[in-house]
């Protein structure tokens, strides 16, 4: 909390923020300004509300602090940028962002908020390292309702690889070097991502539809035509990498294209061992390098996946009640920080000293329950509780007065028309 702590103009939301994440990686059912209001001690939510929506402090600042502090903990030369969206499910039409689309979360279309994350994948660990929020169209078109939610006058629509390309170039701009970026088929099939990603010397192994078109020696073909004329001995088993059930093997192929610019261009090919699932990936690298590089970066992937499980787990990126875009991007931030924090332990513990014999290593779960109970876990008396009582029982009372007076108002017509109709 010490490198954020020049981010705010004053002490009360400095101090308040780092109760914040306190809360987040508590053991709290869930995790809102009520709650955590309470947990910390607090007299009523209006400080832990006060913090995400009127306060002083940079959130993007923050949220460069984050990355200097990822890097800084998890470095590692083979580092690969992971790029991926996740979405959150809402009710209503006014929390920013929301519309019925496809979320990955639902597996299907539903009213949601979608986000994109960049995610700082090495040997040491990975954690997410910036964050942006996809505003549909429907959005933009409205410029009352972006002011509404608290977007700029200039918030113009970006999809979402345009989204992934302002987080990368940041995060090469602030003078850290990757030599790959991957990603799913939404970001493969970008070619203007791909082409600002070439232009730098970035490679990248990015995933392909089974329709996309590529160009070889021999002419053009769909990539699922293309594998049909893969030779038996071109395929290669090789491991993804580490699993939750060990080392994920695959068979592999990789077919050279042929495209005049510079650097090597490949269509990367991978068939699940059992099933015969096939999946495909657009890949560049400014000098050519092995298969197992290739295949390295593209089971760098899953990664993005582990994130997202643990920041939706004990930092809680997705239980939030905000609806406007500067209480998002400071929620946001504070769980990427809290995740950021549970990650760096975890590294610096495996680098501290081996696993016993029996047990496996240590997660962000179990530090973050380790963390709960050594050194977080807060105590109040009942005068605190029955406090808090009283002013949930208030609240609720004046919500349901004002309720029923506007139950009991007549209806705008009725106080104009001179009689019955």
């Amino acid at each position: 909390m010490s490198r954020i702590a020049g981010r705010f103009a004053r002490y009360e939301p400095r101090l308040r923020a780092g109760r914040l994440v306190l809360g987040l990686l508590s053991d709290l059912p869930r995790k809102n300004c009520w709650s955590i209001a309470e947990w910390a001690g607090e007299a009523s939510p209006h400080g832990m509300q006060h913090l995400l929506c009127r306060a002083v402090w940079d959130a993007d600042a923050v949220r460069d602090d984050v990355r200097e502090y990822v890097v800084e903990h998890l470095h590692d030369e083979a580092a690969v940028l992971v790029v991926d969206e996740t979405g959150d499910l809402k009710k209503g039409t006014h929390t920013v962002g929301v519309q019925r689309q496809y979320t990955g979360t639902a597996g299907r279309i539903e009213n949601s908020q979608v986000a994109v994350y960049l995610v700082y994948a090495g040997a040491r660990g990975h954690a997410a390292v910036d964050r942006e929020l996809y505003i549909p169209r429907s959005w933009t078109a409205d410029p009352d309702r972006c002011r509404a939610a608290g977007l700029g006058e200039d918030t113009a629509f970006a999809t979402k690889p345009e989204l992934a390309r302002t987080m990368i170039e940041r995060f090469l701009d602030a003078g850290h070097r990757v030599d790959w970026v991957t990603g799913d088929e939404v970001y493969g099939g970008n070619p203007k991502l791909r082409a600002a990603l070439e232009a730098r010397g970035t490679g990248y192994v990015l995933a392909a539809a089974c329709s996309a078109e590529v160009t070889t020696g021999a002419g053009t073909f769909r990539a699922d035509a293309l594998v049909k004329k893969v030779p038996k001995r071109a395929w290669q088993q090789l491991s993804a990498g580490r699993g939750a059930k060990g080392e994920r093997f695959y068979d592999w192929a990789v077919i050279d294209l042929a495209e005049p610019a510079s650097g090597r261009r490949q269509l990367l090919i991978r068939r699940n061992r059992t099933t015969g699932e096939l999946a495909y990936y657009r890949c560049y690298s400014p000098e050519p390098v092995p298969l197992t590089n290739l295949v390295k970066v593209a089971g760098s992937r899953w990664r993005v996946e582990e994130t997202f499980q643990t920041e939706k787990g004990p930092a809680v990126l997705d239980e939030h009640q905000v609806r406007r875009y500067p209480s998002w991007s400071r929620r946001v931030t504070l769980a990427m920080l809290a995740h950021a924090f549970l990650a760096v332990v975890r590294a610096d513990e495996h680098a501290r000293q081996p696993t016993p014999n029996g047990l496996i290593p240590l997660s962000c779960n179990e530090i973050q329950r380790l963390f709960i109970t050594l050194v977080i876990q807060p105590l109040h008396d009942a005068a605190h509780r029955l406090g808090w009582s009283d002013w949930r029982r208030r609240h609720q009372q004046r919500a349901r007065s004002s309720h029923y007076r506007r139950s009991a108002d007549p209806p705008p017509e009725a106080l104009f028309w001179p009689g019955p109709r």
